[in-house]
């Protein structure tokens, strides 16, 4: 079935900006938020901003999904007199949102049984790959129903990999993005030991990412967003200390023992005093900042 019109829900940092990659690649666009404060912005870049959640699930071919919580995504899928009311087509859900595996399956079940689909596929590259249209999605779900939105996300990514069944996306973007959080701390503190011992950071970065410790953190942040001292990747820690606990919760329903990631899990809580959840999460690895 063709898709001429995409329904983006949630446009924050990362939903308006894919909302606004769709519309350069020729779809109309609608959507909503709930702060209609959103709608200037949404409207200077040709997307249709609706009032009302109904309008978006009953107007659109397809749908993307952007939200903070599990919970979120749930309130938009069985909303009143939205998508599952509807009969005239089937419609993919395509849920960027880092959400828990079992609220997708749950939800893919739901949907399945009125006709539509749902595509767990939440994304790697923050606000700038939104807005390029070169994110990395891990998607979940059936082979149909990704064939179906194959043109959006096509439109939102450079780097696609359909990595299994519902939840498998949620699954793994907890466990990349539980690497993320560890790496921050452990790159942090290997360029405060740089510094305290009399080599500059940025000298030591240049070995190392020459070399095997390597990460995105080393490659990516620490000269992007970490030396320039600019916090500003768009990616807050309160998102990161929800990525954290959900893959601890994850851990513990499947009885996996991971004992330096639960540590990892209590310096992000008890970070919060100097970190708030508002901050941008690259603050973990400024090796620069009092600690204690």
């Amino acid at each position: 079935m063709d898709i001429g019109t995409v329904g983006v829900v949630g446009l924050g940092n990362m939903g308006l900006g894919m909302a606004a990659t769709l519309a350069r690649a020729g779809f109309a666009v609608i959507g909503h938020d709930i702060d209609a404060a959103r709608r200037g912005a949404a409207e200077a870049t040709g997307i249709g901003f609706r009032e009302t959640l109904r309008e978006v699930l009953q107007g659109a071919d397809a749908l993307v999904f952007s939200l903070p919580l599990a919970r979120d995504v749930e309130a938009v899928v069985t909303a009143s007199g939205g998508l599952l009311e509807r009969a005239d087509r089937k419609v993919v859900v395509i849920d960027t949102s880092t959400s828990d595996p079992g609220t997708s399956r749950r939800l893919a079940v739901r949907l399945a049984s009125a006709g539509h689909g749902l595509l767990d596929a939440p994304v790697s590259g923050g606000p700038s790959g939104a807005a390029e249209g070169t994110l990395t999605m891990m998607i979940g779900g059936s082979e149909a129903d990704l064939a179906l939105a194959a043109p959006v996300i096509a439109a939102l990514s450079a780097k696609a990999v359909h990595v299994g069944p519902s939840g498998a996306g949620n699954i793994a973007k907890l466990v990349n993005n539980l690497l993320v959080a560890a790496h921050l701390i452990t790159t942090g503190e290997a360029m405060r030991l740089s510094e305290a011992a009399g080599l500059a950071a940025e000298d030591a970065l240049r070995v190392v990412n020459a070399a095997t410790g390597r990460s995105a953190i080393s490659e990516v942040m620490m000269p992007r967003w970490i030396l320039p001292g600019s916090f500003d990747s768009g990616f807050s820690a309160g998102l990161m200390r929800k990525d954290v606990r959900l893959a601890l919760e994850l851990a513990a329903a499947t009885g996996s023992e991971l004992p330096l990631s639960a540590h990892v899990a209590r310096l992000w809580a008890e970070t919060r005093d100097r970190i708030a959840d508002g901050d941008d999460f690259t603050r973990m690895a400024d090796y620069r900042a009092q600690q204690g």
